[in-house]
C-alpha cells in the first residue's frame, strides 16, 4: 500500500499538480536543509489551507513540561523537543488589491521540483485573478558554503494586463510547535529593526524551569528588487519585520526580488555578536548576488555527490529512491559540527522531538563510515563520549551502575517519558558499543579505544552487569522487564536481542581491555577503578547469559512467551487494517504476534560474522512473515539478510520499501516529516545487501548480485585511506582503486590484491 504524488526522475522530485488534500505530505518531501538549519517545503506566499509551517535550527531545542500518564520514580523531568523558529521565507503577494493564496485561488497550472543534484527547490504556478492570469516562479536554497544563509528568488508576471504587483517579504517570530501544549510559544522578542530593503529580528527562548540553556537567534534580511519599482516601505510590529515593495508591472513583464536571510544563534556566537554577524552575512550575500551564491552552492553539492552517489541503471524508481535518501541525510548532517547529531525527522518535522536516538549508530553510522571523511564518524562517537555524565545520571535514576545512554536526548540526559521506551528499551546501549566496534574494524584506528572508546565500553558493561539477575532455577543470567527493538511488545522478559547484545558488549569490552594491556595502555583502566574480579564477573555473565531458543523450530525465541502467542503471518491482516498502529488498539497490538521491526534479525544483522548461513535462514524464514515493517528501521535489515541468503526477490522488495518509504508514503505517516535516520538503510541494502560488503573481520569483502531488471549499479566507498569504486553489471563486477595504496580484498570468495581495475565473472 502506498501513495505516489511525485513523478519518477533520476535526479528530481517533481510535483505537477497542487495536492490540497496532501499538502503536508508534499511539504515533507520537498524539505531542504544544510546541516545547520532546514525547513519544510512550505510556500513563500500565503497559504490558508491545512499545512505545517516548519523551520528548524540544528541543536536549538526546548524542554517541554509535557508529562505522559502517571508520573513514576525515575522519569525524566521534561520532554525535550526541537522548536519551530522564525519563519523567514515568507513573501506576501498582491496583484492590485487581490491577495495570492493558493488554498483559495483558482490554480490553472502548478509545478514544484526538488533538484537533488543541486539542492535547489523550484516552483512555478499560474493563478486566475480578477485582473487576469498571473504567473509566479520561485526558487530557494540553503547554502552549504555559508550555512547561515538562505537565498530566495521570487518573480511575478501579470500575463494578461498591466498591474500593480506588491511583494512583502517578511520575517515572523510569532510561531509555535504543533505538538506543544495548547499552542504554547517558546520564543520571545528581544529586538527588531526594519528599513525599506533590510530588517532584523532577534528572538530568545523563554525561561524554562529545568536549567536547560536559553537560545537567542537573529535573522537578518536583505532585499534586492528588480523591475519597475514604484514604492518601497518598511513595516514592523511585535515579533514581525517586513519590507513592502510595489512594482508597476507591464503585461508580460517580470517583477521580483532576491531575498537573502542570514540566521545566527548563540550556539556558535555570543549574544552581543549575533546582530552584527547576521547583518554582515546578509549584506555580503546581497553583494555577491543570487546567481553567484547558487553557483557555489551547486558546485559544493556536486563535490558531495561525486564521492557518494549510487548509480542504478535500468530502474529509475530505485535510482530516485536512493538519491532522495542520500540527499536528505546530507541535508541533515555532514559532520561539520561534532556537537550535533541526527534527529529521526531531521529538519522536516517535529515528531520524535528532533532529538538523537540509537538510530544514528545502528543505521546511519555504517553508511557514513564508507562515504564521509573518517573524522565525521569519529565525531559521531565523540558526541556520545562527551555525554557520558548524562548516561551516568540515567543509570542512577533507575538504581543501576555504569552508563545508560538515553533513548532520546539533546544533552546526554534522557528526555523521553514513556516508561516502556525510556527505561525498558535499554538495548540502545548496545548500539553505542557496536558503533565503536564498527569504527575500529572498518578504519583500523585502534587508537580510538585507548583515547575514548574504553571509557564508554567500561561503563556500558557496568550497566549490563548491574541490570542482569541470576536465575537459580536455570543457573543463568537473565534480563527481565525490557522492550526490544520490536516496540509492539513491551515489558517482556529475556528479549533475545537485548540479552545477546548485552553479552556481546561484555565480550567486546573484555577484548578491548586485553588489547590495552597488551600495548601497555592501562591508564584508563586504572582511572575507572577496574578490578580483576569485576572482569571475571563480566566474563561469567557473558558465558552464561540466557538466550531463549526453541529446539523444535531451531530458532532464537524473541522473548520468553513469544511462542505462546497465536502465530499468524502478516498477510492475513486485512488491507484496510494496515498499518495496524493506525487501526488497532495498543492492547490488541501488544497481544498479537506481529513484529513492528526486525528484532531477532537485528541481532543477526549486527553479529552476522558470528552466525552461519543456516542459522540466519531458519530465523529469517520464521520471523519475516510476521513482520509488518511499521518501523522505518525494519525493511533494510530484512533486505540485507535476504540478500545474503540468496532470497533475491525479497531483498529487492525490502529495498524498494526502505528506499521509497517516504516518496511512496508506505506507512501513511510521511506528512509528519521524513524518516531521516532510516534512510541510511537504503544505502546499506545496496552496499551490504546486494553488493555483500563486509568488514567485521578487519578485511574488505564483496559478494555481489545484480537485482532482476537492473542493468547495473555502482557506488564508491572510502576504506582505510583508499577510495574504491564498485560496479556490478550483468556477468561481471569491476572494482577500481581510485585513490590510495594497493589493498587486499576478497571478491566472491577469491583473494585479490587491488592495484588497478579487477574484473571477476559473477
Amino acid at each position: 500500500m502506498f501513495k505516489r504524488l511525485f513523478g519518477i526522475n533520476e535526479w528530481k522530485i517533481i510535483e505537477d499538480d497542487i495536492h490540497i488534500q496532501d499538502m503536508r505530505l508534499s511539504e515533507s518531501i520537498m524539505s531542504i536543509g544544510n546541516g545547520y538549519m532546514g525547513m519544510r517545503g512550505n510556500f513563500e506566499e500565503k497559504y490558508s489551507g491545512d499545512m505545517h509551517l516548519g523551520t528548524y535550527i540544528g541543536g536549538v531545542w526546548f524542554p517541554d513540561k509535557t508529562r505522559v500518564g502517571w508520573w513514576k520514580n525515575g522519569y525524566p523531568e521534561y520532554f525535550g523537543k526541537v522548536i519551530n523558529s522564525a519563519n523567514f521565507t515568507g513573501i506576501d503577494v498582491r496583484i492590485n488589491d487581490f491577495e495570492i493564496d493558493l488554498a483559495k485561488n483558482e490554480v490553472l497550472e502548478f509545478y514544484r521540483e526538488l533538484d537533488m543534484k543541486s539542492a535547489v527547490l523550484y516552483r512555478c504556478f499560474i493563478v486566475n485573478t480578477p485582473y487576469g492570469r498571473v504567473k509566479v516562479r520561485t526558487e530557494r536554497f540553503l547554502s552549504i558554503n555559508q550555512p547561515e544563509l538562505c537565498a530566495i528568488k521570487y518573480m511575478v508576471c501579470s500575463l494578461d494586463n498591466d498591474a500593480a504587483v506588491t511583494l512583502t517579504p517578511y520575517m515572523n517570530g510569532d510561531v509555535h510547535n504543533e505538538d506543544s501544549n495548547y499552542q504554547e510559544k517558546f520564543w520571545e522578542e528581544v529586538s527588531r529593526s526594519s528599513k525599506p530593503l533590510e530588517a532584523s529580528l532577534i528572538m530568545r527562548t523563554k525561561e524554562n524551569p529545568f536549567g536547560a540553556p536559553r537560545f537567542t537567534s537573529c535573522t537578518s534580511m536583505r532585499i534586492m528588487p528588480y523591475g519597475a519599482v514604484q514604492a518601497c516601505h518598511s513595516r514592523q510590529s511585535h515579533n514581525f519585520v517586513a519590507s513592502k515593495i510595489v512594482f508597476e508591472a507591464k503585461k508580460g513583464q517580470w517583477a521580483g526580488i532576491d531575498k537573502f536571510v542570514a540566521l545566527t544563534t548563540t550556539r556558535r556566537l555570543k549574544e552581543e555578536e549575533l546582530e552584527n554577524r547576521a547583518a554582515e552575512l546578509a549584506a555580503g550575500a546581497a553583494l555577491a548576488g543570487y546567481d553567484r551564491l547558487k553557483q557555489l552552492h551547486c558546485e559544493a553539492w556536486n563535490t558531495r555527490w561525486d564521492k557518494a552517489d549510487v548509480e542504478i541503471v535500468g530502474d529509475t524508481e530505485a535510482q530516485q529512491g536512493i538519491r532522495f535518501n542520500i540527499f536528505q541525510l546530507f541535508s541533515t548532517y555532514y559532520g561539520e559540527d561534532c556537537t550535533l547529531n541526527f534527529g529521526p525527522k531531521g529538519f522536516t518535522g517535529e515528531k520524535y522531538g528532533g532529538a538523537t536516538y540509537w538510530d544514528t549508530e545502528a543505521f546511519v553510522f555504517p553508511m557514513y563510515l564508507a562515504i564521509a571523511a573518517e573524522e565525521v564518524t569519529r565525531n559521531l562517537l565523540i558526541y556520545r563520549h562527551s555525554q557520558l555524565e548524562g548516561a551516568f545520571e540515567n543509570a542512577r535514576r533507575i538504581g543501576m551502575r555504569g552508563a545508560l545512554y538515553p533513548m532520546v536526548t539533546f544533552t546526554g540526559v534522557e528526555c523521553h517519558n514513556e516508561w516502556e521506551i525510556t527505561f525498558e528499551e535499554i538495548h540502545r546501549n548496545a548500539a553505542i558499543a557496536f558503533a565503536i566496534f564498527q569504527y575500529v574494524s572498518y578504519t583500523g584506528d585502534k587508537s580510538y579505544i585507548a583515547q575514548y572508546g574504553i571509557d564508554v565500553l567500561l561503563e556500558i558493561s557496568r550497566f549490563w552487569a548491574s541490570r542482569v539477575h541470576y536465575s537459580q532455577r536455570r543457573k543463568m543470567y537473565m534480563i527481565h522487564g525490557v522492550t526490544g527493538p520490536n516496540e509492539y511488545e513491551n515489558n517482556v522478559s529475556n528479549n533475545w536481542y537485548t540479552n545477546r547484545m548485552a553479552a556481546w558488549c561484555l565480550e567486546y569490552t573484555l577484548d578491548c581491555i586485553a588489547y590495552l594491556r597488551e600495548i601497555n595502555e592501562t591508564e584508563k583502566l586504572e582511572e575507572h577503578s577496574l578490578t580483576l574480579s569485576e572482569e571475571e564477573n563480566w566474563r561469567e555473565i557473558a558465558r552464561n547469559m540466557y538466550l531463549p531458543y526453541d529446539d523444535e523450530l531451531e530458532v532464537f525465541v524473541q522473548h520468553d512467551t513469544f511462542l505462546d502467542k497465536e502465530l499468524r503471518p502478516a498477510v492475513e491482516i486485512p488491507a484496510e487494517e494496515r498499518p495496524i498502529n493506525q487501526h488497532w488498539s495498543w492492547d490488541r497490538i501488544l497481544r498479537s504476534c506481529y513484529i513492528k521491526q526486525a528484532d531477532v534479525l537485528q541481532g543477526l544483522y549486527f553479529l552476522g560474522h558470528l552466525y552461519d548461513r543456516e542459522t540466519k535462514k531458519k530465523n529469517f524464514m520464521f520471523y519475516e512473515p510476521m513482520t509488518v515493517h511499521e518501523s522505518s528501521l525494519s525493511p533494510c535489515v530484512h533486505s540485507i539478510i535476504a540478500a545474503e541468503l540468496g532470497i533475491e526477490d525479497k531483498a529487492v522488495e525490502m529495498y524498494r520499501r526502505t528506499a521509497r518509504l517516504d516518496l511512496d508514503n508506505y506507512n501513511n505517516d510521511t506528512e509528519d516529516g521524513l524518516h531521516i535516520t532510516s534512510m541510511g538503510g537504503s544505502w546499506l541494502a545496496i552496499v551490504q545487501g546486494f553488493a555483500g560488503m563486509r568488514t567485521a573481520g578487519g578485511k574488505l569483502e564483496f559478494n555481489p548480485f545484480l537485482p532482476e531488471g537492473w542493468e547495473s549499479y555502482s557506488f564508491k566507498v572510502n576504506y582505510r585511506g583508499r577510495r574504491l569504486k564498485i560496479c556490478v553489471g550483468s556477468g561481471k563486477t569491476a572494482i577500481t582503486l581510485e585513490q590510495g595504496e594497493p589493498l587486499n580484498i576478497t571478491l566472491k570468495g577469491e583473494e585479490l590484491l587491488l592495484k588497478e581495475e579487477i574484473k571477476c565473472v559473477i
